[in-house]
């Protein structure tokens, strides 16, 4: 089992830059190593996500992850499809080459857009309140009464928010990747005179099944990725109110820096 309590710092005070670099390095290496040790026990956790105790946490989760987050993706997606259309069909334009608009936009949502912009608003939404809300339970010694009664924070805290972005993420991504194609439909059809019909002929016919499987894997792996960055933030706050917003700030942070890396790195392996 994960220990969620806070250890003190057992590495010596750094003498120089050099040592404060090797400092740094030690405690990311060791942050790293809890985080996937956290996502061990989570995932082996899932089998109880529908158990009778669990399954109400579970599909709040589900709620706050899905439904309270469709607003803002909407949002997002319509104009991020409306974005690439309008950008790419002008580029077109000078060729006579805007029919195409309907692939470009395509391939580009399902592909990259989509999972990239719903990780984002996912990381800033869901990901820096799971930070703050375990923060505040470990600041105020809820986690560490939990563990007294021998309640595991991690299966009662984490596998549900896990369970529910790994799914959701997905979902929501192809949500918004069909928003994103139909507001690049409506950027065709009223400033570059593309037809919805030519539009939508030209996005299905070339845009490859591919292109659907690697969006919907690289936001399972974001949603992944969003959960246990928050959660790891959350539970090694320290220092009070302050420790709450600092873990909640490099919540975000981290989790943006990991989604632009890791996203590169899976087009890279799968497009070679």
């Amino acid at each position: 089992m994960v220990m969620i309590t806070r250890e003190p710092e057992f590495f010596p005070p750094p003498i120089n830059r050099l040592g404060q670099f090797g400092r740094n390095v030690l405690l990311t290496c060791r942050n790293a190593g809890r985080a996937l040790l956290m996502l061990g026990e989570a995932l082996l956790d899932l089998r109880f996500m529908f158990s009778q105790r669990s399954r109400p946490e579970v599909l709040h989760q589900f709620y706050v992850t899905g439904i309270k987050s469709l607003g803002v993706i909407s949002v997002v997606a319509i104009f991020t499809g409306m974005i690439l259309a309008l950008q790419t069909g002008l580029e077109l334009r000078k060729f006579g080459q805007e029919v195409n608009i309907g692939v470009a936009v395509m391939v580009s949502m399902l592909r990259e857009m989509g999972p990239f912009m719903t990780a984002l608003i996912l990381a800033a939404s869901v990901g820096s309140a799971i930070a703050a809300e375990l923060g505040t339970m470990v600041v105020s010694e809820e986690i560490a009464a939990l563990e007294v009664m021998s309640i595991r924070p991690v299966r009662m805290l984490v596998m549900p928010r896990l369970a529910a972005l790994m799914i959701m993420t997905p979902i929501l991504t192809f949500y918004a990747s069909m928003l994103g194609v139909i507001g690049g439909g409506i950027v065709g059809l009223t400033q570059l005179g593309v037809s919805i019909p030519a539009y939508m002929d030209n996005a299905v016919r070339y845009a490859e099944n591919k292109d659907l499987y690697v969006g919907l894997f690289k936001a399972f792996v974001f949603g992944i990725m969003i959960t246990i960055i928050a959660c790891h933030q959350g539970f090694s706050t320290t220092e009070g109110a302050v420790g709450v917003g600092r873990a909640t700030r490099q919540s975000v942070i981290i989790s943006f820096l990991s989604i632009l890396v890791v996203g590169y790195i899976i087009t890279r392996l799968l497009y070679e």
